[in-house]
């Protein structure tokens, strides 16, 4: 087509279009016949595109102007605005001012004769519908002298619907007989004649109930509405249409329930195995009662939430009693029951929905919207006290669930939020949920005493220990893993803390129990254990065999224990993971919480939601989870990588567990160190009791006489054979770490060596780094709880070793040999001054500061005038300084 002719006509298609290319384009293409051939020619097009600019431009001063003229026109109108809502508010105060005095003028203007005339007909009229009104409650109150002939006559003949109809009339005159004394023997009368037609109606009703006698059940129905006895023909329906799986529950033999009726004749089976059956029989029921409702009550889905929360109460012995002896039964597996039965008690859920909801498309029952109150949802029966009226019905009985008729011609969908038969369904399981964390560490210890008291210690060789720790970790980290899939099961993620808790509590408990045994293992060591190969290079060490099978029980051990730590983090990761997609769920249903659901039920996960588990902890623990990127990365599984980074996060979920760990890897250590050091310790062991301590001279004075008695001075003492035996061992240790550097046990939990912290293992490494060649050896990571781990080399490992290996024996040395000497010669002070100088100096050759030892060399020897001298003048005097004056017999 050509372009538009006119402004208004191009900015109209204009209009019509969302993409102005689209509308370029089609301004430009030209009609011939029924195809559109676009223009080929340049100059046509330029023409054209010359020609729609011209076009705009023109249309945007129109624009332009007309906009102009508009805000001109209302920038000249607002003023006058206020102006014009002033006057007219002069205006209405005028004619209200006018309308009252011409009101005071009609009145003036009408004579008092006829104004009288008009009140005395007013008065008149009002007299006259009173008495009106007083007859018409005269003649129904008349009726009440034939009520009880006339009523008890049509149940004679069985004319039950004439009669409720004749006792709803006279019902209605009862507010005349109010607050007077015929009040109280008519409703007396009342209801004794609503009993007598409920009487009458009660066996041909139990017999149209059973029979599914639609048409009878729905005329009876109408009938007790009339008599407002919907209630209770509520409860003769209810009661008759359960009692087959009221009985069925009640007469099952079940061999896990202490309360379930046991009958020879009848084969026993288990809860678990029995409910879901139970369950298939109450669907049939439930089916069956899908079509019968609605063509009988008004509000079917209402009634029939209300009929099986019913059929839930009456059922003998109740669900939670049932509940209760499994839990007495089966003991610590009572959780695998409950999660069985609660996962038969979703799919009964998810089947009852799905009826309620094929009942939207049933209409309700013609004419059942006479005689119905305002639709009000059930409440739960267990919460609410029953509406008793000032009549007793012959129908009531204890259990009974009264429900009100509800108005409405047909099922509306969103009734359904209102039900409550899906948290009675589910209220028994809650209290078991929120105790999952206590259930969850019972299964946990029960699987982890068969675990552990599959072996028999006492016939495992040291040898095969460490490997047996690794196998059971195997085991230990298999049944955790089965936790995740029944927290998830059980309490949909509810329970994440209470499992988190249990995890560590059984991580821990595991890790604890063996390292008991490590300590226990340390004190008694076997005594047939087999020396392994320890190789020439070390055969001049003063090790026996039995101190080689311990040193390799001990690393094996240690080995064992970076194992399971590594095995404890992956699975950490794994709960991470768990963790993050329950964060995600609970992130999806806040977000758009009318597609997404955490449990199959809505009863089910309204009562999760109002329930302690849904805490603050539990949000806390389930944000941190999702915020942390690593809860969905891997940890390498291969520890023999060259490289290994500590999996230990900032802010781990199972604590307590790799504190256990660290606390056995402190066990190992202590033992392996106790191996190690026990030649030294078995030298130090005389050495208080060694008599150059009580010798008599004085050595710096000491001469040697000669033939021609020329005196000849003596030099310094030499160390004694006890201390130069253990200084020899300390020097021997470097080589013996030099055969293990390359074992990584060696390098695992560096930290919880003695005498061992964060600076120190930086400065080892530092040191280490600046000694060794440049990509030497492989690099390690101590397992420290720090954000960073520091990397320490083999060189470095070995320095932190010998470091705390030297400070555990000086330790050992000052608080326990030194002190058990019991007196000091100025003799034997000088030999263990000059004792005490050689160790310094050997120690300070593996890398060793021990301010202590340096201590007792500088109190040892002094003499005894510089001695009482500083104890004199020292105003604390420390413990060593004591000991050494006590030794030295100094008076202060």
């Amino acid at each position: 087509m050509t372009v538009p002719p006119s402004t208004t006509e191009l900015i109209t298609s204009l209009e019509q279009y969302s993409d102005v290319f689209s509308w370029i384009n089609d301004t430009f293409d030209t009609s011939e016949g029924d195809e559109e051939v676009p223009p080929t020619e340049l100059t046509e097009l330029d023409e054209l595109i010359t020609q729609l600019l011209a076009t705009l431009d023109i249309a945007c001063e129109d624009t332009s102007s007309q906009l102009e003229r508009t805000i001109d026109d209302v920038s000249r109108g607002v003023p006058r605005l206020t102006y014009d809502l002033h006057f007219m508010k002069d205006s209405a105060i005028s004619l209200q001012s006018s309308l009252v005095r011409v009101l005071e003028s009609a009145k003036d203007a009408v004579p008092d004769s006829t104004s009288l005339a008009l009140d005395h007909l007013r008065h008149l009229d009002l007299v006259k519908r009173r008495m009106e009104a007083t007859r018409d409650a005269l003649r129904e109150a008349e009726s009440w002298s034939s009520l009880e002939l006339e009523v008890t006559t049509l149940l004679a003949e069985r004319s039950y619907a004439k009669a409720a109809e004749r006792l709803s009339e006279a019902n209605r005159s009862m507010m005349v007989f109010h607050n007077t004394p015929e009040y109280e023997p008519r409703r007396t009368l009342m209801v004794n004649l609503q009993n007598q037609l409920e009487a009458s109606l009660s066996s041909a009703l139990v017999a149209a109930i059973n029979s599914q006698d639609v048409a009878v059940c729905r005329n009876y129905f109408s009938i007790f509405s009339h008599i407002q006895r919907e209630s209770e023909f509520r409860n003769y329906y209810n009661a008759s249409r359960r009692a087959a799986v009221v009985t069925l529950w009640h007469d099952v033999s079940l061999v896990d329930c202490e309360d379930a009726v046991t009958s020879p004749a009848v084969t026993s089976e288990p809860f678990a195995a029995f409910l879901p059956k139970f369950y298939e029989a109450f669907s049939s029921l439930l089916d069956v009662e899908r079509v019968s409702i609605p063509a009988i009550f008004p509000d079917p889905a209402l009634t029939l939430s209300a009929f099986i929360s019913s059929t839930l109460i009456s059922l003998q012995p109740t669900f939670p009693q049932r509940l209760s002896s499994l839990s007495t039964h089966h003991n610590e597996a009572f959780l695998h029951h409950l999660i069985s039965s609660l996962r038969a008690t979703e799919e009964f859920a998810v089947g009852v929905e799905k009826i309620i909801e094929k009942m939207g498309y049933i209409a309700a029952p013609p004419g059942s919207d006479t005689h119905s109150p305002d639709l009000s949802p059930p409440t739960n029966p267990r919460s609410h006290a029953r509406r008793r009226s000032s009549r007793m019905s012959i129908s009531w009985r204890p259990g009974a669930h009264p429900l009100s008729s509800a108005p409405g011609a047909s099922f509306k969908p969103q009734i359904i939020d209102g039900m409550e038969w899906d948290q009675e369904l589910f209220q028994p399981f809650l209290d078991f949920q929120m105790d999952y964390g206590s259930l969850e560490r019972r299964l946990l210890d029960s699987a982890l005493h068969k675990i552990i008291s599959s072996d028999t210690t006492d016939r495992i060789p040291d040898a095969d220990r460490a490997r047996l720790l690794r196998e059971r970790a195997v085991d230990v980290i298999t049944a955790a893993e089965e936790s995740l899939t029944r927290c998830t099961a059980f309490t949909h993620g509810y329970g994440s803390v209470g499992l988190v808790s249990a995890l560590d509590t059984f991580f821990k408990s595991f890790i604890d129990i063996w390292t008991a045994d490590v300590r226990l293992e340390t004190q008694y060591s076997s005594s047939n254990s087999q020396s392994p190969a320890s190789g020439d290079d070390l055969s001049d060490m003063d090790y026996s065999a039995q101190d080689w099978s311990d040193f390799q029980r001990s690393l094996h051990l240690l080995s064992s224990a970076r194992a399971v730590y590594e095995r404890i983090s992956s699975f950490e990761v794994k709960l991470r993971s768990s963790l993050a997609q329950t964060a995600m769920r609970f992130r999806l249903v806040r977000d758009d919480p009318s597609n997404f659901t955490i449990a199959p039920s809505k009863g089910e996960n309204q009562l999760l939601e109002q329930s302690p588990l849904n805490s603050v902890d539990l949000h806390s623990l389930l944000d941190s989870v999702e915020s942390d990127p690593r809860s969905r990365e891997s940890v390498p599984s291969s520890r023999h990588s060259q490289t290994t980074t500590s999996p230990v996060s900032l802010d781990p979920l199972l604590v307590e567990a790799r504190r256990a760990v660290f606390n056995f890897a402190n066990t190992c250590q202590t033992s392996l160190q106790g191996t190690i050091l026990s030649p030294l310790r078995k030298h130090l062991a005389s050495y208080a009791s060694s008599p150059t301590w009580n010798a008599l001279g004085d050595p710096k004075s000491k001469r040697i006489i000669t033939a021609n008695d020329l005196q000849v001075p003596s030099f310094s003492l030499s160390p004694s054979d006890t201390v130069q035996r253990v200084a020899e061992g300390l020097l021997n240790l470097p080589r013996l770490f030099e055969v293990y550097a390359d074992d990584d046990a060696l390098a695992f939990s560096v930290h919880t060596l003695p005498h061992v912290d964060a600076e120190s293992l930086k400065g080892f490494s530092e040191q280490a780094s600046n000694d060794a060649l440049p990509q030497s050896s492989h690099m390690r990571r101590a397992s420290l709880s720090t954000a960073k781990p520091i990397p320490l080399d083999p060189e470095a490992v070995s320095s932190a070793w010998l470091s705390s290996l030297g400070h555990t024996l000086l330790e050992h040395l000052t608080t326990s040999i030194l002190p058990s000497i019991t007196s000091l010669s100025p003799a034997g002070a000088a030999q263990l001054a000059s004792d005490l100088e050689y160790l310094s100096n050997i120690v300070r050759a593996i890398n060793v500061e021990f301010p202590e030892l340096d201590r007792w060399k500088e109190l040892v020897e002094l003499d005894d005038d510089e001695g009482k001298k500083r104890l004199s003048e020292a105003e604390d005097v420390d413990h060593v300084l004591r000991i050494v004056a006590k030794l030295r017999r100094w008076e202060r």
